[in-house]
């Protein structure tokens, strides 16, 4: 027969909660005088989150095209994906061009700092468009600037003729595709 003596409590085995996980995210942001995160890494939109609102405000960087509202409306789309954005408030700004949306508020998390992590993974969801972009603007250039022997020609090498393509002497085009023939 087996004698057990406890003296005292048994200790118990207290689990240590993991630490927190940090994500490093890397944006061009500017903090204003009044505490709003200014963020300029988007080709096409600059995005400025308005903390004492408490709303995302983007802007249109030189002007107004289907390329912005594009970028604006995939921005949204996005957030409100993530839970961030209350999809009933997004609407036009006060701004030619901008839009803005309400964030959500949470007593459990930073929600400025999930809006910032999640912004850092959009920017890095468009980084394959502003690649293509600024690889087919530099081909473009190239391509005007710097043509192939196949799309040039030597001076003198195209004889001189009195009609050419379409351009022809004495026709003069009006509107409404009416010709006229001066004689």
């Amino acid at each position: 027969m087996a004698i057990k003596i406890t003296i005292g409590k048994k200790k118990k085995e207290v689990k240590q909660p993991p630490p927190p996980k940090v994500a490093d995210i890397n944006l061009k942001i500017s903090k204003s005088v009044n505490g709003d995160l200014f963020i300029s890494d988007h080709s096409d939109i600059d995005i400025i989150i308005m903390i004492q609102k408490n709303k995302i405000l983007l802007l249109p960087k030189d002007i107004m095209s289907e390329l912005v509202y594009g970028a604006e409306d995939r921005f949204f789309d996005f957030m409100i994906k993530k839970g961030l954005i209350d999809p009933e408030s997004i609407q036009g700004g006060l701004v030619y061009g901008s839009m803005e949306g309400y964030l959500y508020q949470s007593e459990k998390i930073k929600v400025i700092n999930m809006v910032l992590l999640n912004i850092s993974k959009w920017i890095d969801l468009e980084k394959p468009y502003f690649e293509f972009m600024d690889k087919f603007e530099e081909m473009e250039t190239d391509y005007f600037v710097e043509p192939s022997d196949e799309d040039t020609t030597e001076l003198g090498e195209v004889p001189q003729a009195p009609e050419k393509g379409t351009i022809r002497p004495g026709i003069s085009y009006g509107p409404y595709w009416q010709n006229y023939q001066y004689e």
